[in-house]
């Protein structure tokens, strides 16, 4: 057993990660950013928790591009092909849930 205290997780680099399980290809990751990821989308379905800061998810739908803002505790479920980004506040730590072929 071994204690990971989310708030005070950091990395050497922006999405910087540490894997805290693996259930066959799904990996369980916690991480560290203070910039944006990319635009993309997953080959796999994604949960995504925003365990300390705010993030706001841009994504498209319809041609259009919209924006969430999520807080501490929020969970998102994100599907299979749905293109989107995340943009931290700040620093922000995030858990992400999926299938570790996916992008």
């Amino acid at each position: 057993m071994k204690r990971i205290r989310a708030r005070d997780f950091t990395a050497d680099r922006a999405w910087g990660s540490h894997r805290l399980a693996l259930f066959g290809t799904t990996g369980v990751d916690l991480h560290w950013t203070d910039k944006p990821y990319r635009w993309h989308r997953n080959t796999g379905d994604e949960v995504f928790v925003v365990l300390d800061g705010t993030v706001e998810m841009k994504y498209r739908e319809d041609g259009e591009e919209r924006v969430m803002l999520l807080e501490v505790g929020d969970a998102l479920a994100i599907g299979n092909g749905e293109e989107h980004v995340a943009h931290p506040v700040g620093e922000a730590r995030i858990l992400v849930v999926e299938d570790i072929n996916s992008d």
